[in-house]
């Protein structure tokens, strides 16, 4: 549960905690940081924070360092930055035996932020938000696919070969689910003991898919428990002798989603999108969703971050093709939710793989582009979005980077410093893509070719 210093440190006292996560999220979402003794970290952390090598927000994927970065660098050293706990965010980790967490901001030895973080970038488009008095609700909604191998033995056969959870569609089945119920509900119980609020868990369509759903909270919360939520679910499916993978596109079948609603709010908790045009919604959420679709090619990016994200984006998928908004229609990119204090929009672009702070930011982005600009969405689509000639979704990592590096969106949101230093995150993936020899590769051209 969300936990006080003075409740950590009484904790400390009785021996009920001795190892204290202090954890980043980086570029790609994962938690990065150390394991610190509790008293060391109450005595020293609490004041002056811990460092960690610069290098973790310029690799690729696999640790790699790579070419590109202006932040990090042989040339420059690989030396430290600082990572400033963020107290509002400790708590316990039930999961793991007497251990607490919290996450960081990271800053520069000198005290200036980073602003390449990820958790920076959604700050600052908080920070937008709250100039003209608003505040955004965040839920995402995750998916991942369960597997009866570990993670070790899954290694061991290059991914390929497991064997899923369920040998059917198992989507909304109460039956199907039930078997492995208790790794699903070890996973509900480990986010709840974290002080996360849990909704639900459900049977999806891919074999051995599931999802687990939590209430929306703010921004930036919903972002910090994503991140922890995703790392847990890995440990406590270890523990249990399975594997879950968060990757967008696993195999032919459906991949693994991220939907993301977000809403706004005054500080008072009056919603500011329910108002009274037709449908029931206000002139400031037309032209929020407006923005969403003005911005959604070029800052696909930060929606769909990897070569296999783009997998997805196939016709009759429940995955996005076109860039078209409707009411509760789940053909669309923007979907639009709910109705009065509930009024919301969903982006159906993400998928497991994205990290939300930056999928939160860029939706934030547009949206306020939509608000300065004074955009209309036009009329919502009744129809099937996977026909018909609106503007498609990016195919392509190459077609998506192209278009962040070249986004007057994205630079005026975000500066010159973030757009680069995330197109070469890019570059240095789709350099990697075009080196590799594939398994793909060998089996249609070993022996016919």
């Amino acid at each position: 549960m969300p936990l006080s210093l003075d409740e950590l440190r009484a904790q400390v006292a009785a021996d009920t905690v001795d190892t204290v996560v202090v954890a980043i999220a980086d570029m790609q979402g994962r938690l990065q940081g150390k394991r610190i003794d509790a008293t060391h970290f109450l005595n020293e952390v609490v004041a002056h924070g811990t460092e960690g090598c610069n290098y973790l927000l310029a690799v690729d994927v696999e640790m790699n360092t790579v070419e590109g970065y202006q932040i990090s660098s042989w040339d420059r050293g690989y030396g430290d930055f600082v990572m400033v706990p963020d107290f509002g965010t400790l708590r316990r980790i039930p999961w793991q035996p007497g251990t607490a967490m919290l996450l960081a901001d990271v800053q520069w030895l000198d005290g200036s932020p980073v602003v390449e973080s990820p958790r920076q970038i959604l700050r600052r488009q908080l920070d937008r938000l709250a100039e003209r008095g608003w505040l955004a609700s965040v839920g995402t909604e995750l998916e991942f696919i369960v597997f009866e191998d570990s993670y070790e033995s899954a290694w061991q056969q290059r991914y390929a070969g497991l064997t899923p959870a369920n040998q059917y569609n198992a989507d909304y089945s109460i039956l199907a689910t039930s078997r492995i119920e208790p790794l699903l509900r070890a996973i509900r119980l480990g986010m709840r003991g974290a002080g996360m609020q849990v909704e639900s868990a459900k049977g999806e369509c891919n074999l051995g898919q599931h999802e687990i759903a939590f209430k929306y909270d703010d921004a930036l919360a919903t972002c910090d428990n994503h991140v922890i939520y995703k790392t847990g679910a890995k440990e406590i499916a270890a523990q249990h002798g399975s594997s879950v993978t968060f990757m967008a596109k696993y195999n032919e079948r459906e991949g693994n989603s991220c939907h993301i609603h977000l809403s706004l709010r005054t500080p008072d908790g009056e919603p500011v999108f329910a108002g009274d045009r037709p449908g029931g919604v206000s002139e400031l959420f037309e032209q929020f969703v407006a923005g969403q679709l003005a911005g959604l090619r070029e800052l696909s990016y930060f929606f769909a971050p990897n070569i296999n994200s783009y997998k997805r984006f196939q016709p009759g998928s429940f995955a996005p093709t076109a860039v078209q908004w409707g009411v509760d229609n789940r053909t669309c990119a923007i979907r639009a939710v709910g109705h009065g204090s509930s009024l919301r929009f969903e982006n159906r672009l993400p998928g497991g793989d994205v990290n939300p702070y930056l999928a939160v930011a860029a939706m934030i982005a547009a949206g306020l582009h939509g608000v300065d600009n004074g955009l209309s969405p036009g009329e919502p689509l009744a129809g099937n979005a996977y026909t018909g000639d609106a503007p498609r979704v990016p195919a392509t990592l190459r077609a998506a980077a192209e278009l962040w590096q070249g986004s007057e969106i994205a630079r005026a949101a975000f500066g010159d410093a973030v757009v680069e230093h995330y197109a070469n995150t890019a570059r240095v993936e789709l350099a990697a893509f075009d080196a590799a020899v594939t398994d793909w590769e060998r089996i249609r051209s070993f022996e016919r070719m």
